[in-house]
């Protein structure tokens, strides 16, 4: 089993900035990537960020891409979510998620999941 704690969340204004946690705890080894998930009231979740442990290249939705920048730390086993420029469309819980996973942004190829974190953006 894998653990994830997520922590950063909060309410921002719009133009602002939040960066989230997520800290990976037991058998991390049975996962390679990590990923960010956001799911906005009456709406579906929808894949954010994803980067692999061993791997420099991360994935980004279209959304976010040049506003939000994922990161890890190995020795902490943690990733993080730089979230900058927000937008009041960004306001949504946001979950990580692990797995050994083969399309980065399928939710549904990650084995493991958060509790989840409320971000919300005023206007």
């Amino acid at each position: 089993q894998v653990q994830l704690v997520e922590s950063g969340g909060g309410l921002v204004q719009a133009g602002g900035s939040l960066r989230l946690s997520c800290a990976a705890s037991g058998r991390t080894f049975s996962t390679h990537a990590m990923g960010w998930f956001r799911q906005a009231p009456g709406k579906e979740r929808e894949f954010v960020a994803a980067l692999r442990w061993s791997s420099d290249s991360p994935y980004y939705a279209d959304s976010v891409k040049g506003r939000f920048t994922i990161s890890r730390d190995n020795a902490k086993n943690t990733v993080y979510l730089q979230m900058n420029s927000l937008k009041p469309e960004d306001t949504a819980v946001y979950y990580c998620a692990a797995g050994w996973v083969g399309s980065m942004s399928n939710l549904y190829e990650y084995d493991y999941w958060g509790q989840g974190t409320q971000v919300t953006v005023s206007s």
